[in-house]
């Protein structure tokens, strides 16, 4: 495994984190909704810029018909234009190998649905009917990755991600399940003849040209709980087999309260193979993105 660590663009959490995440991993930031999940992950995503040459992309699942306000917040905190790939674009997979097609910061994939995340949500033969357009959006989806990744992109934010009672009844989880073991985890290689398909051979000589590794890849995936205090995320057990379960590392993030007044804090609560800081490390949103202040034990 590499040892080089990505760096969050926060430098008290890359501190806490014992010098930053572990490339070829995945990371799990949890906290409720407005707690400032999207922030912490534009930040991740414009630290490229600085470590690897290029940012990173973000891949938005929410699925209510309106987007994690990632545009608004990237102009702000860095005067940072994301560049959108159209959901429904059918540029033709060749069209990776040019990097004013092919590199772009943002895809929203489920962009206009206005629809919930699981499967008790939809009537039977709508299921079917959304798991098929889910089939369609998935070529798109390798498009979206593989083109970036040929590019130099080498970190990658997976926001939106609503809670459910199963995680197995969610198309989002179906959706991420997919794009980290078949795209991010994938050798490249592989990913290319999953795009390519029938095409592969007419495009090998490009495919061994653009050689990427897989392993020097970081996922942030933020996702949204019911709970809001941060108290309540430290004591809930994590389940095997779920998301948190395959996460290398795990923050939470969280409200605090003190007397009368509420702050936020977050928590490393899992950081496997590297030394990290078990502190409840307080921070604030600012105009300037997530800025972490004094520590408290």
């Amino acid at each position: 495994m590499p040892t080089d660590r990505i760096q969050t663009g926060i430098p008290a959490l890359d501190e806490a984190l014992g010098g930053g995440l572990i490339p070829g991993t995945l990371t799990v930031v949890a906290g409720a909704t407005g707690i400032g999940k999207t922030q912490l992950g534009l930040q991740f995503a414009h630290q490229g810029v600085a470590q690897e040459g290029e940012p990173g992309i973000i891949f938005d699942m929410t699925t209510r018909g309106d987007s994690q306000n990632q545009d608004d917040y990237a102009r702000r905190l860095f005067d940072w234009e994301l560049s959108f790939q159209p959901p429904g674009d059918q540029v033709h997979p060749s069209e990776v190998w040019n990097r004013e097609a092919a590199r772009r910061d943002y895809l929203h994939i489920f962009a206009r649905n206005g629809r919930r995340v699981t499967r008790g949500d939809l009537e039977f033969d709508d299921w079917k009917v959304w798991k098929l357009e889910l089939l369609k959006k998935l070529q798109m989806c390798i498009r979206f990755f593989y083109g970036n990744f040929v590019q130099g992109v080498r970190r990658c934010v997976i926001d939106g991600v609503e809670p459910t009672v199963k995680a197995s009844d969610s198309f989002q989880f179906d959706t991420f399940d997919y794009v980290y073991h078949q795209i991010l985890r994938k050798e490249d290689d592989w990913v290319a003849r999953d795009l390519f398909r029938e095409q592969f051979r007419a495009n090998s000589a490009e495919v061994d040209k653009h050689r990427y590794n897989h392993a020097e890849i970081a996922c942030l995936l933020l996702y949204t709980t019911h709970d809001v205090m941060l108290d309540d995320m430290l004591v809930r057990p994590i389940d095997s087999g779920d998301v948190f379960a395959n996460a290398n590392t795990i923050i939470y993030m969280g409200k605090t309260r003190e007397a009368n007044r509420m702050g936020r804090a977050l928590h490393v609560a899992k950081h496997r193979g590297s030394a990290c800081d078990d502190a409840i490390i307080p921070f604030e949103v600012t105009e300037r993105g997530i800025v972490m202040g004094e520590r408290s034990r």
